[in-house]
């Protein structure tokens, strides 16, 4: 990288931290840290374990945004006064050593700037994601489970937890359902992007012919809530069944009808949890979720609402898959809303999902 472009460069990012400085409210945050940090040493904070975690989560994310806007000021000088450096005495060494530091930290800045954009109401959440497997049998339910291993691929690889809220196998293999809480600050603002209709083409390895398969799997999801919406839920409008849980391979978590299911009669929402022991802990987590619901179809209406005022059409079904993921005849994975794909199919059925969401974020931000 030439000098001249490395000057360019720098001068790009002084402008860009100029704007987040003036968008993160530094001072306030600041503030808010030395609030927290001061709660937290209250003899009594641990009391209430529950609001002692919020409290630490929401702490540990102002002291993260913070601290890393402050490294990049810090880097930002530095880079600087190398420049200045190389402009007075040139060394080629040195020179390299910038262009490469100059590269990481773009990269670095990229990737804050996507978290800043997750500033929704209840981006910070964490999510609740449930996958449905369309028509097809086996191979339907074979690609429920390999969006299962992505997704959980995914979440581990930010360092999120995945607990299996639901788990219900397929006949001969794959899952028929699923529905996984993933905890971690922002897990429902980079999530929501992968809300819609998976897509997968490929050569069925359980077609004896050897022909190619088109299998949809519907992904929902939607934020966690711990009490801080309202949702006005009456106890006539719900049916709640017991029964059995079992978990992946059919095997009996336990032989007591622990595992919850509520219909929530007016919309036909259905949530289900098998996570714990305990039927009466089950059944709070499963009101929990169908709060989570009922919120996501709000939402929903309102989108659809605000679609025909401007007089668009949206088909919802199995034609409006968000992405395609073609094993054969070649390899590519394609997200129809923002046109990004790539070929490295394998890469994203490990989880290397980042390329995608941060497409659908910057492309809400346009």
């Amino acid at each position: 990288m030439e000098l001249s472009d490395i000057r360019n460069e720098l001068d790009k990012t002084a402008e860009k931290l100029a704007d987040f400085r003036g968008s993160l409210d530094l001072e306030n945050k600041e503030a808010r840290i030395q609030e927290l940090d001061e709660r937290m040493i209250d003899p009594n904070f641990w009391n209430n374990q529950e609001e002692a975690q919020v409290v630490i989560s929401e702490v540990n994310a102002l002291k993260d945004v913070v601290n890393r806007y402050r490294k990049f000021e810090e880097d930002q000088e530095n880079m600087e006064m190398t420049l200045e450096l190389l402009r007075e005495e040139p060394d080629e060494e040195l020179h390299e050593e910038v262009s490469g530091e100059l590269k990481q930290f773009l990269k670095d800045l990229n990737a804050y700037e996507l978290e800043l954009l997750l500033s929704e109401e209840h981006d910070k959440n964490n999510a609740i994601l449930e996958l449905h497997p369309g028509a097809g049998g086996t191979e339907s339910q074979d690609w429920c489970s390999m969006l299962l291993r992505m997704y959980t691929r995914w979440a581990e690889k930010r360092g999120f937890k995945v607990e299996t809220l639901d788990y219900l196998a397929g006949d001969e293999a794959g899952v028929k359902s699923v529905t996984l809480g993933i905890k971690g600050h922002n897990a429902y603002g980079y999530l929501k992007a992968e809300k819609g209709v998976h897509r997968l083409v490929r050569i069925s390895p359980f077609d004896s012919s050897g022909r190619r398969h088109t299998s949809f799997v519907s992904c929902e999801v939607m934020p966690e809530f711990t009490g801080e919406i309202e949702i006005d839920i009456r106890t006539e409008d719900l049916k709640v069944d017991t029964y059995r849980a079992s978990g992946a391979g059919g095997q009996h978590i336990n032989t007591t009808d622990s595992a919850v299911r509520i219909t929530h009669l007016p919309t036909g929402a259905v949530v289900t949890c098998q996570q714990e022991r305990s039927q009466i802990k089950n059944r709070e987590k499963a009101m929990q979720m169908l709060k989570a619901k009922l919120y996501a179809l709000k939402i929903e209406e309102q989108e659809q609402e605000l679609l025909e005022i401007r007089g668009e059409q949206k088909e919802i079904g199995w034609g409006s898959q968000i992405r395609s993921y073609v094993f054969h005849p070649y390899s590519m994975v394609k997200d129809h809303r923002t046109n990004h794909e790539t070929g490295n199919l394998q890469a994203v059925m490990d989880g290397d999902l980042d390329g995608f969401i941060h497409a659908m974020l910057r492309s809400k931000m346009q």
